[in-house]
């Protein structure tokens, strides 16, 4: 029975609410995480966390250019456009493909500028992992391994991270 524990439902962690458990535990800013965080000390910065937070605010723009893009082609390819609208259509569908274009770049410069940023705690390992698993995996609840172990290993350096008590993120 050693193996009992492989047989449970998969926490929310798992399942792809792993994001918001990063954003509630690592630390948002300096001023708010300097009592809760040793490693904001004075002179003792985490600047992986730093680099997370950039990357993490490039990530989302990202996102958000790519949901733009993928609603004008939907609009654009489904409407059946006059050829007067085609012109105005096909400008706005250039744009948002530029704008997506350099958020993808300036995402991909803050992930390398991330990846050669030492991490001296273990929330800064966190904040790297959490990006690996942002970027890499194939959808936010895949169930495919290795992804559902590699979100609870981020789950546990979470919880050991914040607090003396086990489980302070992840109640509820």
């Amino acid at each position: 029975m050693a193996d009992s524990d492989n047989s449970r439902t998969l926490s929310t962690v798992t399942r792809g609410d792993l994001h918001s458990l990063v954003a509630a535990c690592l630390p948002t800013h300096q001023a708010r995480s300097a009592p809760e965080n040793s490693d904001f000390e004075a002179g003792n910065q985490d600047h992986a966390l730093a680099a997370w937070h950039h990357w993490r605010a490039t990530w989302d723009r990202l996102s958000e250019s790519t949901a733009q893009l993928q609603h004008l082609e939907s609009s654009f390819f489904s409407a059946g456009l006059s050829s007067s609208s085609d012109h105005d259509g096909s400008r706005a569908y250039n744009e948002a493909l530029e704008v997506e274009d350099r958020a993808a770049l300036a995402e991909e410069l803050a992930a390398q500028a991330l990846w050669l940023t030492p991490a001296p705690s273990i929330a800064g390992v966190a904040a790297k992992l959490d990006a690996i698993v942002t970027r890499n995996q194939p959808s936010l609840t895949s169930s495919d391994e290795p992804w559902p172990q590699i979100r609870t290993v981020l789950a546990d350096l979470l919880k050991i991270d914040t607090s003396p008590d086990p489980s302070p993120c992840l109640s509820g």
